[in-house]
């Protein structure tokens, strides 16, 4: 599966549920040997993050718990990003996925924090902005957190399952090297 290398690069491919599963399966494997315990803070996917990790049984050894930010109430009433942030940078940016991470370690037992805002279609895209543009950023406790840039294609399904796909694949780079950054 390609990965956008920069914001200007595209993901093409919108994996299927069946592929979607074994990335989370990935993650689960390398977690569960690590013994660490993710958490996720989703806006765009809606919970598909967590829905696809409570799918694997024995998933509460490793998956402490996923919360739905779409609007921008709940991501400062739950999580805490401040109001200037999204005021000056708007929900979909790299101030507001690393707040919605460090809002998760923060209110959260996890080890690992993994955060997903973006455009998913069809409508609400802009120039600067347009529709298939998501940030992830992905932290740990005791580490700073990092957050990558994404512009996927296709329709809203599309862009929501390539969004997983990354925020699945960056989770077990990380996992699966025991290294001391998430970047």
């Amino acid at each position: 599966m390609p990965a956008c290398s920069s914001p200007s690069a595209c993901v093409d491919h919108a994996p299927n549920d069946q592929e979607l599963s074994a990335l989370c399966q990935d993650v689960a494997r390398l977690l569960g040997a690590r013994r660490l315990q993710l958490a996720a803070a989703e806006s765009c996917t809606g919970g598909w993050l967590a829905k696809l990790c409570t799918d694997i049984a024995g998933s509460s050894s490793w998956f402490e718990r996923g919360v739905v930010v779409y609007s921008n109430q709940a991501k400062q009433e739950l999580l805490g990003v401040r109001p200037n942030s999204l005021e000056r940078h708007g929900a979909v940016s790299e101030i507001v996925a690393l707040e919605l991470v460090d809002g998760l370690l923060q209110r959260s037992p996890a080890d690992l924090a993994v955060a997903i805002t973006g455009i998913a279609g069809p409508g609400g895209g802009s120039a600067e902005k347009p529709v298939g543009t998501v940030w992830i950023a992905l932290g740990a406790r005791g580490m700073s957190a990092s957050a990558r840039q994404f512009r996927f294609t296709g329709e809203r399904d599309a862009v929501r399952r390539q969004a997983l796909a990354q925020a699945l694949q960056w989770i077990t780079r990380y996992s699966g090297r025991g290294e001391t950054s998430v970047g």
